[in-house]
């Protein structure tokens, strides 16, 4: 876990959602899946968010990460409001400053585990893409199954291989949305303290869904959704660790 630092504020925030709303339309009506979001980030943070089962913990995450356009409100990432970038710019955006990780580890079958990690490298035009796939891939421990297909690999490579694809551009934000989820509890233990490992070292701002409160409670915050809305944005508790570490 990062060390403890001051809450946060509008100044320094690499994440800083305003008021954010999402609404989809359905065949029974309109829905609301996010009703008037306002959180903050700043650098380095690690935050973990909780919540029931369609409370819009993994749509939050997809309005951060300029997958979805928010109905109404403002998103502001690493400085950048997303709302001015059109599609090809929220794809070069993400690149430069983006990871993502999901429960299902969206690897491409027909690419060896070295081609899938270059992949966000070659779309930024790296020369060295696969120099350093290759270096990422040995820094999760996969230096020997460079050249495995996806299907040749467990699940913990599989994730592993996700891992070093989403942090071979050094992005400011990771965004990881339930990275254990299928995976066993030995297997998933050894991909959370990868993923914390690998926040830590290179200062990566840290966004975790989970379901798992004790997963959540190693980062440095907690932040709950219900119904769509910040039902606690944990700083208060912050306040409270802050206050207990000083005395």
């Amino acid at each position: 876990m990062s060390k403890v630092q001051s809450p946060v504020t509008s100044s320094d925030c690499i994440v800083d959602l305003d008021d954010v709303h999402l609404r989809l339309d359905s065949g029974a009506g309109p829905v609301n899946i996010l009703r008037g979001v306002n959180l903050r980030v700043e650098p380095g943070e690690r935050v973990g968010v909780v919540g029931p089962s369609g409370s819009g913990k993994s749509t939050m995450m997809m309005v951060m990460a300029g997958l979805e356009r928010p109905s109404g409100g403002s998103v502001r990432v690493a400085g950048q409001d997303l709302g001015r970038l059109d599609e090809d710019g929220l794809a070069r955006f993400r690149r430069r400053h983006v990871g993502i990780v999901f429960q299902a580890f969206h690897l491409v079958p027909t690419m060896t585990a070295l081609e899938n990690v270059a992949i966000p490298l070659e779309f930024a035009g790296a020369a060295d893409a696969f120099d350093r796939a290759r270096a990422g891939l040995e820094q999760v421990g996969l230096g020997h199954r460079i050249h495995h297909y996806p299907g040749q690999l467990s699940g913990g490579e599989q994730q592993r291989t996700a891992l070093a694809r989403a942090f071979v551009t050094e992005p400011s934000l990771l965004l990881a949305d339930e990275p254990t989820g299928n995976l066993d509890i030995d297997t998933g233990a050894t991909i959370v303290k990868l993923l914390f490992d690998l926040a830590e070292r290179r200062g990566t701002t840290l966004v975790l869904i989970t379901h798992d409160p004790s997963l959540a409670a190693r980062c440095d915050r907690t932040v709950r959704l219900a119904d769509g809305r910040i039902a606690d944005d944990g700083l208060a508790a912050r306040r409270a660790r802050i206050q207990a570490a000083g005395e």
